[in-house]
C-alpha cells in the first residue's frame, strides 16, 4: 500500500455509513464556509478518483447493484434512477468516481460558453433547521471549451453523463441562442444528454427564456444543431431536456410544455430551485439571503409539478424529478406523482456517500414485498 492509499484510506472508512457521516464527517464540513467545505470534498474525490485502489474501495462500501432496479428512458440505460443533480461538479472534475457512489447518472454543470467566476461570495448558505441551502452562485463555470478538454482527458463515465447548460451571464437575452449553440457543439461529444437550463434564479434575465416565444427560439435551434452534429459526426443524436423552475404559474407550465412537444423535448427536469421562502424555520437574517433555496422545503411544489407534467402528458414525457430527495420516501414520493428518474444534490450533502445506496436497497425491498419483477413493472403497476 503506497502512501497516498495510507492517508485516504481511513478518510474512506470514516464515510462507510451514514451515522458516522452524520456524527464526525458533517459537522467538520459545516463548521467551514460552505463553499470551501464543498472545493475541499471535490480535491478528495479528485485525489481518489485518480486510485483504483480507492476508487474500488469506494465502489465496494457506497455502491448497490441489482439488474431489477435498471429503467430505460429517451434511448439511455440506467444501472438504477438515482441521478446526481447539477451543480455537485460543475467543471467536471469528478465524473469518473461519482459513479462509484451509487448513482445511475450524473449531471455536471451548469456550463456556460464563456468562463465566468460567477456572484461575488459568499453565496451559499446552510439552512440545517430546514433541511436546506441557499446559492446564488451565478453559474460559476471554467467554460464550455475547457470543461470539453477535461471531458476528453478524463474519459466517458461507466454511467449515463447529462450536461447541463446554460447563458453566460455577460450574453443579452437576444443572442442567449448562439451562446447555447456554442456550448452544445462543445461538448456535443461527450455527453449523452443535454439538459437547457432557463430556470436558474441567479443569472440576470435567464427566467425569461421560459416564455413561450424565446423557449421555443431556442430548443428549435438546439434541435436543429443536435441532427446537423449527430449527421456529421455520425453519432445518435443527444436527449435534450429542459429544467424548469418551481415558481411557475400553471399557465406558464403549459406553454413549456407545448413548447417541448412541438420541438421534440426528450424530457423535463423538474425542478430548479426556489425563490420563495415559504414555511422555514431557520433563522430570518439566513432565510433574506438572495439566491435559490433547495433541499427539503423544495419537495412539495417539485412533487406537484411533476404531478401536473405526467397528467398534462399522459406520462408520455419523461420527468428527471428534482428537489428534497434525502431518502427512499422522497424517491417513493416523486415516482408516485409521475417522476421517471430522479435527482438529489442537497439531500445528498446532509446524508453523505451511503445515501444512494440505501436508497438503491430500499427500492429493493419494496420490489420485494410486491412481487413485483423490476422497477419498470413496479412503477407501471403504480404499486408504490
Amino acid at each position: 500500500m503506497d502512501t497516498q492509499q495510507r492517508t485516504f484510506l481511513p478518510v474512506i472508512i470514516a464515510v462507510k455509513y451514514a451515522m458516522i457521516y452524520k456524527r464526525l464527517v458533517r459537522p467538520l464540513l459545516f463548521r467551514a464556509e460552505p463553499e470551501a467545505s464543498h472545493e475541499r470534498v471535490l480535491v478528495l474525490l479528485e485525489r481518489a478518483q485518480r486510485s483504483p485502489f480507492l476508487k474500488n474501495m469506494v465502489g465496494s462500501w457506497c455502491t448497490y447493484h441489482d439488474p431489477r432496479l435498471r429503467v430505460e428512458y429517451f434511448g439511455l440505460s440506467f444501472l438504477n434512477p438515482i441521478g446526481l443533480a447539477a451543480g455537485f461538479d460543475k467543471d467536471a472534475r469528478v465524473i469518473q468516481i461519482l459513479p462509484k457512489l451509487g448513482f445511475g447518472f450524473i449531471e455536471i454543470g451548469t456550463v456556460t460558453a464563456r468562463a465566468q467566476s460567477g456572484n461575488p461570495k459568499p453565496r451559499i448558505f446552510r439552512l440545517p433547521q430546514d433541511r436546506a441551502l441557499i446559492n446564488r452562485l451565478g453559474f460559476n463555470n471554467s467554460g464550455a471549451e475547457a470543461v470539453a478538454e477535461r471531458l476528453e482527458q478524463l474519459g466517458k463515465p461507466p454511467v449515463p453523463l447529462g450536461v447541463n447548460i446554460g447563458k453566460s451571464r455577460d450574453v443579452g437575452i437576444d443572442e442567449a441562442v448562439s451562446d447555447y449553440l456554442y456550448s452544445f457543439e462543445k461538448l456535443f461529444r461527450f455527453a449523452d444528454y443535454f439538459v437547457v437550463n432557463v430556470s436558474s434564479p441567479n443569472t440576470p434575465g435567464l427566467r425569461q427564456l421560459q416564455d413561450r416565444e424565446r423557449l421555443e427560439e431556442l430548443l428549435s435551434a438546439l434541435a436543429k444543431a443536435n441532427e446537423k452534429h449527430g449527421r456529421d459526426l455520425e453519432i445518435n443524436q443527444r436527449p435534450i431536456l429542459v429544467k424548469i423552475a418551481p415558481d411557475l404559474s400553471w399557465e406558464q407550465l403549459d406553454d413549456i410544455l407545448s413548447v417541448a412537444e412541438s420541438t421534440r423535448v426528450a424530457g423535463i427536469v423538474a425542478t430548479n430551485t426556489t425563490i420563495g421562502r415559504e414555511r422555514l424555520v431557520s433563522p430570518g437574517s439566513v432565510v433574506r439571503e438572495a439566491g435559490g433555496l433547495s433541499g427539503a422545503p423544495l419537495a412539495k411544489r417539485s412533487n406537484e409539478i411533476i404531478t401536473y407534467i405526467s397528467q398534462h402528458t399522459e406520462g408520455k414525457l419523461p420527468i428527471i424529478g428534482v428537489g428534497g430527495v434525502f431518502n427512499a420516501e422522497d424517491v417513493f414520493d416523486k415516482l408516485k406523482a409521475g417522476a421517471s428518474l430522479v435527482q438529489t444534490y442537497t439531500g445528498f450533502i446532509y446524508e453523505g456517500p451511503s445515501m444512494v445506496k440505501q436508497i438503491n436497497r430500499d427500492l429493493m425491498k419494496k420490489l420485494e414485498r410486491t412481487g413485483a419483477k423490476n422497477l419498470s413493472e413496479f412503477m407501471e403497476a403504480k404499486e408504490l
